[in-house]
């Protein structure tokens, strides 16, 4: 995969950004004689009315649309086939999703069985699996942090084995990314805060597995120099449009990163809880992550250490002792965001067996960690999450 990376076409959707972003909407739906829009959103924002605003203007604008809105936060395969339904019942010819990383991999896969409707959503689990190209698909991401934008995955849930797995394929990536710093002034703080550590982590993975390549590596350091800078000003500042801008760009900039270089083992025990007991997604990465960097050990010291001097410079220290108090910078960053360091009360002893069984499945070989892991290594961690 590395090797192939230098290859493939991994295109980056087009990015449109600011206040007024949203005035490009109508003439880009025009350009490409787009008539009936599924406009797919989620349950949370629906209820509280936070896509209003969006709503608003396709009426505004005369845009004919269908609204599909039954997504949660882990979208399942029966809420994809709704979506499909809803699609293919009202003739529409292209996909708008607003929302978090939950309804745009959603709307990913709704355009994959639109376009490939022999093709199972099971069949399209793992990599490049997708056969034909999605309708028009333009994102408009209301959170910061999970890069859905910008990447080939969409990470879908099966209810009935609490399976959750990943689809990925270059054919997923957006078409158009709209970046509206506005959409994020209501984000609840405990959505601001683990969609933030949701893509410190994608940008730290990416930076130390074993296939990131000069363009990851800077896209990496650039989301992880915003996150430092911006997430918990956001945090604070609801209110504040340059942090919540610069924690938008943090997230687009993470997800490029990783749709290149891959992630590790800390989202492949996330989407293990995920699949298991709807642990959002950016809190079991927040907590996993320190812990997981912990166990890499000295495979990861040199990588952490450049990311230490990232963020602060001291040429007088080790590269263990660096690495280490970057460890650090991320568990007082969680402490600082109100985010737990464990999930005590979770997870249960005889789930680990079957969840350990699904995160290896999950990430070996596929994905390019530092070390590769065996049982062992992974109960540690589940034991440490207890």
């Amino acid at each position: 995969m590395y090797v192939a990376s230098f290859v493939l076409s991994f295109k980056e959707p087009i990015i449109i950004k600011g206040e007024n972003s949203f005035e490009s909407l109508a003439k880009l739906l025009k350009t490409y004689k787009k008539q009936n829009v599924l406009l797919v959103t989620d349950n949370t924002l629906h209820n509280l009315k936070m896509d209003e605003k969006v709503y608003q203007y396709f009426i505004d604008e005369n845009i004919n649309y269908t609204l599909y809105y039954n997504v949660d936060a882990n979208p399942t395969i029966d809420q994809v086939e709704e979506g499909v339904k809803t699609y293919l019942s009202n003739k529409c010819d292209c996909i708008v999703v607003i929302g978090g990383g939950s309804p745009i991999d959603c709307a990913k896969v709704i355009g994959a069985r639109v376009s490939n409707p022999k093709r199972s959503i099971k069949k399209m689990k793992g990599l490049l699996k997708v056969r034909k190209r999605l309708p028009l698909l333009i994102a408009i991401p209301t959170t910061a942090g999970t890069g859905s934008e910008a990447t080939l995955a969409a990470v879908i849930s099966n209810p009935n084995t609490k399976e959750k797995f990943p689809i990925e394929d270059s054919k997923l990536i957006p078409s158009y990314a709209i970046l509206n710093p506005k959409l994020l002034i209501n984000l609840p703080d405990k959505i601001t805060s683990t969609t933030g550590m949701d893509a410190y982590t994608h940008a730290i993975e990416a930076y130390i597995g074993k296939a990131n390549t000069t363009k990851t590596k800077q896209s990496a350091v650039l989301a992880i120099q915003l996150v430092n800078k911006y997430l918990y000003v956001s945090y604070k500042e609801p209110e504040n449009l340059l942090a919540r801008e610069k924690m938008q760009e943090a997230s687009y900039h993470a997800g490029v990163a990783f749709t290149r270089a891959y992630v590790g083992y800390v989202h492949a025990i996330a989407h293990t809880l995920g699949g298991f007991y709807h642990v959002p997604h950016g809190l079991a990465n927040a907590i996993i992550l320190p812990k997981v960097l912990r166990l890499y050990g000295k495979n990861v010291h040199k990588k952490l250490a450049e990311l230490y001097d990232v963020i602060h410079i001291n040429n007088s220290l080790t590269i263990e002792t660096k690495a280490n108090l970057f460890i650090e910078e991320i568990e007082k960053l969680n402490e600082s965001l109100n985010i737990p360091n464990n999930l005590r009360g979770i997870i249960k002893e005889n789930d680990i067996d079957l969840m350990i069984k699904r995160a290896m499945e999950e990430s070996i070989p596929l994905y390019p960690t530092p070390e590769i892991w065996d049982y062992e290594k992974f109960k540690i961690i589940f034991e440490e999450l207890m």
